[in-house]
């Protein structure tokens, strides 16, 4: 499964980045790779909890060497 990154900046000038594909998969940060960075390890939470949780079911881990 693939997901995607959005980003963009916020009138106050914080970036704000999400995982459409994971709901509630959002986070802040002063700049556009930080937001990224954030919300890439808050998805990987978000994925490993509904997998310990069985609400989903394991996905293959590609090698991206």
């Amino acid at each position: 499964m693939d997901f995607t990154i959005e980003f963009e900046q916020e009138a106050d000038g914080r970036w704000i980045a999400e995982v459409p594909e994971l709901p509630g998969v959002l986070a802040y940060g002063t700049t556009s790779d930080d937001a990224m960075r954030k919300a890439e390890a808050l998805a990987l939470r978000a994925l490993a909890e509904r997998l310990e949780q069985e609400e989903t079911a394991p996905l293959a881990i590609r090698n991206w060497a």
